[in-house]
């Protein structure tokens, strides 16, 4: 009665799904679209107008307000309240600038140096890859953070 034994480990690797580079790049792509999308709103409220039909319940006066100034607005409000997404800051850069020097005509030479790598958990140098998903993870903890909450969850 001799019967074949498979580790399970041997089991969970044949079942698990591995990405081609091609799948992970459009992984990543989708992923800062939907970053941007969450990033930028247009304000729903910025085309109410107030109706000058509004009654009044009391009697306003200078008296009546304490005399106090209106509160002004600092610069910080405004940046936040008209902000742009970084698409409108390029087409305005180059409708402001359209001769070079401007932001599309820039370049460098590339770098000399061996390319960087970062952990997508913690953002220290990494040395290590995930199989499944190609992120890059610098340690054990790491890697069981990656594999518990990112690698390949909440994709089709």
């Amino acid at each position: 009665m001799a019967t074949s034994r498979e580790s399970s480990r041997i089991k969970d690797a044949n079942q698990k799904k591995v990405w081609d580079e091609a799948a992970r790049r459009r992984r990543i792509r989708k992923a800062l679209e939907a970053l941007e999308q969450d990033n930028f709103h247009d304000d729903p409220h910025a085309d109410l107008v107030m109706s000058k039909k509004v009654p009044k319940f009391q009697e306003e006066t200078l008296e009546s307000r304490g005399g106090r100034k209106k509160k002004t607005r600092s610069a910080e409000y405004y940046k936040q309240r008209f902000r742009k997404t970084f698409g409108q800051l390029v087409e305005e850069d180059r409708n402001y600038n359209p001769n070079p020097p401007n932001y599309m005509s820039a370049q460098a030479l590339p770098s000399q140096l061996p390319e960087r790598h970062f952990c997508a958990v913690c953002g220290f140098t990494s040395s290590y890859k995930c199989i499944p998903c190609g992120a890059r993870y610098c340690s054990v903890r790491c890697l069981g953070t990656h594999l518990d909450t990112r690698c390949l969850k909440w994709t089709a």
